[in-house]
């Protein structure tokens, strides 16, 4: 049987009791639907993970006794940054679940000049919230022991001049081939456009900060299927992707 793995904000210590978080709690307690005694693998940001047993499932409280440590690693030894430019709302949730599935590092979502999706001020905490809730039940779901940031929405044009490591873009004009280049660094950045792609000046501003514009093969990428595109090259060519 399956056992559920569940995120916790809190440090995890062996032999002691965890009260879940209350959404933690609701997830085990009506969506899943554990009674007492049921094992759950619990994991943190800190990189711990253990098995569990459910000692108290009821409305008030969802408690669990930390059991066993687990060695697991699912960490790629590869940091990938990844500005996604942000699309329409099922592609966007679609590209964040597989780039965390795909073992991205930190995604910051990007406001583009063509971007379809104009995200107003006061929707940006309540949009990056919800990315954010993706990344947590894709990391659950996935085996890792972390949870990759999902930062605030930031200008394409901010962005870019504030990044170090190796740092690609897509471009299916471009005439580099990913499977060409070598990182040198176990950081890699990379940044994809939105629907309509970047505009000239967009990539000629990250050009200028050191980005090398490569394409992914002859034919144009939608944004979701280029996300889950370079994402694994990447994995496949410098990460923990082995086939």
């Amino acid at each position: 049987m399956r056992i559920s793995r569940i995120h916790v904000a809190s440090s995890l210590v062996l032999h002691e009791k965890i009260r879940l978080e209350e959404e933690a709690a609701h997830y085990v307690r009506a969506v899943l639907r554990l009674k007492v005694g049921a094992e759950v693998f619990l994991f943190n940001n800190e990189g711990a993970e253990f098995k569990g047993e459910l000692t108290e499932v009821t409305r008030k409280a969802v408690v669990a006794k930390i059991n066993e440590p687990v060695q697991r690693k699912t960490e790629s030894r590869l940091w990938v940054n990844y500005g996604l430019a942000i699309s329409r709302s099922d592609h966007m949730d679609f590209a964040i679940q597989k780039a965390v599935e795909l073992g991205v590092s930190e995604i910051t979502p990007l406001l583009t000049a063509r971007s379809v999706v104009r995200l107003k001020p006061e929707n940006r905490d309540k949009k990056s919230t919800h990315w954010q809730r993706i990344a947590q039940n894709a990391a659950e779901q996935s085996g890792r022991q972390f949870v990759p940031k999902i930062h605030q929405p930031v200008e394409l044009g901010v962005w870019v001049n504030q990044l170090d490591g190796f740092k690609i873009l897509l471009d299916p004009t471009a005439r580099q081939a990913l499977g060409n280049l070598s990182p040198g660094s176990q950081k890699v950045v990379v940044m994809s456009g939105p629907e309509g792609g970047f505009t000239q000046d967009e990539i000629d501003s990250a050009l200028v900060m050191g980005f090398v514009a490569i394409r992914l093969g002859p034919r144009v990428l939608r944004t979701e299927t280029a996300a889950l595109a370079v994402l694994t090259s990447v994995q496949l060519l410098w990460g923990d992707l082995n086939v």
